[in-house]
């Protein structure tokens, strides 16, 4: 499974399209080459991120921007979300790192890996999306499709600052990423978390491609970048190991179950896993889950968001009403569990 941004996502609905076309037409020859070296310049300075995912059985791939020469990494939180184990190749050196998760912020779709052992990365040149306009030429790098060597799409800046709603179902959670960069690239799956680059080589942004709805791997498809002068705040953010609302540092606390919404009335358990706390709590199928440790839990994403502020080895107190409707409450130790 190629990692891409979200399972299921729609428009803003006062969201113009993109340029018409099939395929976006750079100007000229100099700027397809201006493009072309700027691609072959930002490259240096990713990683490609492969991901296993054992809780799901599967894996995924992503991209990432080398942020330090010792191995920190910018890239996107849904291409290590649910990660049991991460490694990242360095395109300007070759070398493959184990790599472990600083800390993210799901909010805003950013996560900082560090890299095990790495020293003399080359870095990203980073630029100022504050100077980004409508029509500027850009170019996608990343690892699209998954196929473990860098590419690049060019094309143009369609839109500024706008946003998008995802949903992902294997959580049951929703967010609106906003502030968005809105580019007419053949931009992939794949390449989430790499660098949108201006004709300079800078990186003007965070690419965060989509699977469904935006035609993300055909020509002239639409595809949607963070800004770089807000990712970069909350990578800083992240790396001073600064926790906030949005932003978790650490391992991810893990109950160990898949919910959905229940209306309203809390987070319905889909599945549990086997030896974890949720199981042996004795949650099973069909519970609702209403609050942790005095927090009320009235949503898939009220559950996310609260246990974000949790850290593997807390005792907490579950409520939750069983299939019979009774209301039961209990104290569990949380586990530490995959990335997000």
């Amino acid at each position: 499974m190629v990692a891409a941004r979200f399972d299921t996502q729609r428009h803003d609905p006062n969201m113009p399209p993109a340029q018409s076309g099939s395929v976006v037409r750079i100007s000229d020859a100099q700027t397809q080459a201006d493009l072309d070296a700027a691609a072959q310049q930002a490259a240096q300075g990713i990683v490609l991120v492969n991901t296993e995912l054992g809780l799901q059985g599967g894996g995924g791939a992503g991209t990432g921007i080398v942020l330090t020469s010792d191995g920190d990494v910018l890239t996107n939180n849904h291409v290590v979300e649910g990660a049991t184990r991460i490694e990242a190749t360095s395109v300007g050196n070759g070398k493959t790192y184990q790599a472990t998760v600083v800390g993210y912020d799901r909010t805003n779709d950013l996560a900082v890996l560090r890299l095990s052992d790495a020293s003399g990365l080359p870095t990203a040149p980073l630029g100022d999306s504050g100077k980004v306009a409508v029509g500027d030429e850009i170019v996608g790098v990343g690892n699209a499709g998954g196929t473990g060597s860098p590419s690049a799409a060019s094309g143009k800046v369609t839109a500024l600052d706008r946003s998008i709603t995802a949903s992902d179902e294997s959580s049951g959670s929703s967010e609106e990423l906003t502030g968005l960069i809105q580019v007419a690239a053949d931009i992939q799956p794949g390449d989430s978390g790499g660098p949108l680059v201006n004709k300079s080589g800078q990186v003007i942004g965070v690419n965060t491609a989509a699977s469904q709805g935006f035609r993300m791997g055909t020509g002239g498809g639409q595809g949607f970048a963070i800004p770089i002068d807000k990712a970069k705040s909350i990578a800083g953010q992240i790396q001073a190991g600064k926790a906030s609302d949005t932003v978790h540092i650490g391992p991810t606390a893990f109950l160990g179950l898949s919910v959905s919404d229940a209306n309203g009335s809390g987070a319905l358990v889909r599945n549990v896993v086997r030896g974890g706390p949720a199981d042996r709590l004795g949650l099973t199928p069909g519970a609702v889950l209403t609050e942790i440790d005095g927090d009320r839990i009235d949503s898939a994403n009220a559950l996310i968001a609260t246990m974000d502020t949790h850290h593997p080895g807390d005792n907490v107190n579950v409520t939750w009403t069983d299939g019979t409707g009774r209301s039961q409450t209990s104290k569990v130790e949380l586990a530490k569990g995959p990335v997000g």
